[in-house]
Order: structure tokens, then C-alpha cells, then sequence
């Protein structure tokens, strides 16, 4: 990964509280996973950004290498590496998403 993606996806990470690095966008996901991960947080009302990795391939490869995590979507909370979707689904219906959501000061619905 070249140091251009690396500083972009840094700097996501870094003014973003929540941010997904997804395919497609919020409103237009373009896979079912990042669809699921969206929906999650548009349910609990939290302000994110997503981040559309289909209009770069050099983003959609980086990412994988800067999280050591081989799949999309990726969620980070306060430039913390959260997981891809099967662990925020668990997290969700366990009731650590809000845990995780309200110990980092992040606004959602209760």
C-alpha cells in the first residue's frame, strides 16, 4: 500500500468518530454485508461516514492490509478497529455495540 491510501484512510480514521469503510454508500450499498453494518448504525441513529471503497481499488486492497482484516466492511469507532460484519452484528445483538457506542462518548438512539 502506497503512502497517499495509507494518509487517506488514516486521516478517515482520524476526523471521522465513526467511520465504515464499506462498498457502496449509506444511502447505496452495493453489498449486503455493508448494508447490514449501515442499517445497524442508521437504527441506532449514530453519525457516521462512510467510506466507499468501490471507487478505488488501491483503497478497496489498503484497507485490508492496514487493518490486517481480510474483509469489507470495516468499522473503526474513535480510531479503534471495531471488526467487519459478523462481529459488529454479534455486537449489536448482544447489546456491546451500545456498550462500545456509549463508553466512547458516541451519540446514538437507547
Amino acid at each position: 500500500m502506497n503512502d497517499d491510501i495509507k494518509n487517506m484512510i488514516q486521516n478517515e480514521i482520524d476526523n471521522n468518530e465513526v467511520c465504515l469503510f464499506m462498498k457502496g454508500t449509506p444511502d447505496a450499498p452495493q453489498c449486503g454485508f455493508s448494508m447490514a453494518v449501515s442499517n445497524m448504525l442508521k437504527i441506532l441513529e449514530v453519525k457516521f461516514k462512510g467510506i466507499n471503497v468501490l471507487e478505488n481499488q488501491e483503497l478497496r486492497e489498503g484497507i485490508k492490509v492496514f487493518s490486517d482484516w481480510p474483509t469489507i466492511p470495516q468499522l473503526y469507532i474513535k480510531k479503534e478497529f471495531v471488526g467487519g460484519c459478523d462481529i459488529v452484528k454479534e455486537m449489536y445483538e448482544n447489546g456491546e455495540l451500545k456498550q462500545t457506542l456509549e463508553d466512547k462518548g458516541i451519540n446514538f438512539k437507547k
